[in-house]
């Protein structure tokens, strides 16, 4: 029996509107092709999101959040210095990018096309990142590693510096043998920058 709009709920229809963008791409999908694949109205759809556009920045948001909640406990790993917490995060980073845009190349291009749509959406996707860096560049500044006199803007300054191993413009890129090395010199320079001179 398909679900009633009372079952329904904002999880299954960002995850079944993921299902369907990967079907027939952000081009073709629409919210009638979600509210079929749930077997509801598309005004029960729109019930929980008023507007295709919010749908779309939701599911968008949905995607980049799990890429966020995973860097988390680099941020939180105590038993880690700030330095190695740093590499750790980038290194993190662009796993999780590399991954998506590797393992499910047409998912990839299609939240590419969504995020273009959604900058309010990545905006804060990108304030959340900067700001996990933020707390890495603030407790090497607390233990004396680090030296930065705004941890924020050092951390948007890191970030903008390495978006070649997280920028999805560069996602090409990200295949080619040795990147990880590239990355690794990257980072090694910055934490130099960083490092209080003794």
């Amino acid at each position: 029996m398909p679900p009633t709009s009372e079952t329904l709920t904002a999880e299954r229809i960002l995850a079944t509107t993921e299902e369907v963008l990967r079907r027939h791409g952000p081009a073709k999908a629409t919210v009638v092709d979600v509210a079929r694949a749930l077997g509801v109205s598309h005004g029960s759809v729109y019930r929980h999101f008023r507007t295709k556009a919010e749908l779309r920045g939701a599911v968008t948001k949905r995607w980049l959040d799990r890429m966020f909640e995973s860097l988390s406990g680099v941020v939180d790993a105590e038993d880690l210095d700030p330095e190695a917490r740093l590499r750790a995060w980038f290194e993190g980073l662009f796993a999780a990018k590399r991954r998506k845009a590797g393992d499910d190349p047409e998912l990839f291009a299609t939240f590419s096309v969504l995020a273009a749509e959604s900058g309010g959406v990545v905006g804060e996707h990108i304030a959340d990142l900067t700001g996990q860096l933020t707390r890495i560049v603030q407790a090497g500044v607390d233990a004396g590693s680090f030296t930065a006199a705004d941890p924020a803007t050092t951390a948007r300054a890191l970030f903008h510096a390495t978006a070649r191993f997280h920028d999805p413009g560069y996602a090409r890129e990200w295949e080619r043998p040795g990147v990880e090395g590239e990355l690794e010199a990257v980072v090694d320079l910055l934490v130099r920058g960083l490092r209080v001179r003794g």
